[in-house]
């Protein structure tokens, strides 16, 4: 494949990768279906993902999915509004076998 102006950089696995989410619905996931819940940058693509999470924790990734949500608008004591920064969910699952140690 050619791309005009070389190929393109890899982001940094920190710049992709935002945190864990650890909520009630993110650990049964974890314990059914083997999947982590990640909040990710909202530019980065399936591969980016897949690629920060292998070498941010040295496992082997089966599928990634993702999910984009809007920010709430919140509204405190005046007429107008502003609003939560937008945000992208990215569901992982490891290979059979593979597990991420959480504490």
């Amino acid at each position: 494949m050619c791309w005009p102006k070389g190929p393109p950089e890899m982001k940094d696995v920190f710049q992709v990768i935002h945190t864990i989410q650890l909520t009630e619905k993110a650990s049964l996931l974890g314990e059914t279906n083997n999947a982590y819940v990640f909040k990710v940058d909202r530019r980065a693509n399936k591969l980016e993902i897949k690629r920060a999470i292998e070498s941010l924790f040295g496992k082997k990734v089966a599928a990634v999915n993702t999910c984009n949500y809007r920010g709430k608008k919140k509204r405190e004591r005046r007429a107008d509004f502003g609003r939560t920064s937008h945000w992208k969910k990215a569901i992982v699952t490891l290979k059979e076998g593979e597990t991420i140690d959480l504490v």
